[in-house]
């Protein structure tokens, strides 16, 4: 008599796993089909609907507060992710294109940093680094941000560099040197092109994640440096109006539009 196969474990065959899923996306999602719903609201209170009308969005077009907030916040969340992903990928290159070597965990550990450490931490951090630099040279520009944030910005840029990288095979590599290829055009004709997919998703995380950040922002920033979520922690502060909620949506657009983008390129590209 042969032997019964055993059919391969599911988790979605576990009792209540429908409804811990559907309560788990509810806690998520609820919030913020909330929030994207009183952002239509033609009233002053974000809790009292007062009809539908794209009075909040028109406001917020129009604010030059909010024009100037996001223009600095673009510029920033910009160049900070193209340095901490150019810095990522050397890192990503240099700890995983060879062999095991003394301090490898060491190094791992110092570029995951941020992650590892409460973010009010390496804000405080940067605040005393910055603020020591700023009475020395009297500067108080934009720099300082953009260096905390590309700061920040690195463990984030280098995990999905780093994991493509241990995911390509050395083959086409080891062809281009046989061949007598240079490194510097292994690297670009082979290695640079492979490793595209994993440098757009580490230099949109880093770009999102830059283009979010408060903490880190509200110690180093200087006056008169406000940037879009800063912005809106002063509003939230002051008065809530749904001109917030208009804001945050357009900031949930944009995400989701930038993940879009990114979702086709990469699959297109596989």
């Amino acid at each position: 008599m042969a032997e019964k196969k055993g059919r391969a474990f599911s988790v979605t065959s576990l009792p209540g796993f429908a409804a811990v899923a559907m309560i788990t996306f509810l806690v998520l999602y609820a919030p913020i089909v909330t929030m994207v719903f009183y952002s239509f609201n033609g009233a002053d209170s974000v809790a009292v609907w007062g009809g539908f009308s794209l009075e909040w969005y028109v406001y917020a077009w129009n604010n030059t507060q909010v024009q100037e907030a996001t223009l600095r916040s673009v510029i920033i969340a910009t160049s900070a992710a193209g340095i901490s992903t150019v810095v990522a990928t050397m890192a990503a290159l240099g700890t995983t294109r060879r062999g095991k070597f003394k301090g490898q965990m060491l190094i791992y550990v110092m570029i995951n940093q941020p992650l590892m450490v409460p973010e009010i931490v390496t804000a405080v951090a940067l605040l005393i680094f910055f603020a020591s630099i700023k009475v020395a040279t009297g500067y108080t520009g934009l720099a300082y941000l953009i260096l905390a944030h590309a700061a920040f910005c690195v463990p984030f840029a280098y995990l999905p560099i780093r994991a493509r990288l241990e995911g390509m095979d050395l083959t086409l590599e080891t062809a281009a040197a046989d061949l007598y290829a240079t490194p510097w055009k292994t690297f670009r004709r082979v290695t640079l092109p492979l490793l595209a997919p994993g440098i757009a998703a580490g230099a949109m995380l880093a770009f999102v994640i830059s283009l979010d950040d408060v903490i880190i922002t509200e110690f180093v920033k200087s006056a008169g440096q406000d940037t879009l979520p800063t912005y809106m922690l002063g509003q939230l502060r002051r008065i809530v109006t749904p001109e917030v909620n208009a804001i945050s949506t357009a900031l949930l657009t944009l995400t989701v539009m930038l993940l879009t983008v990114f979702f086709l390129l990469t699959r297109s590209r596989d």
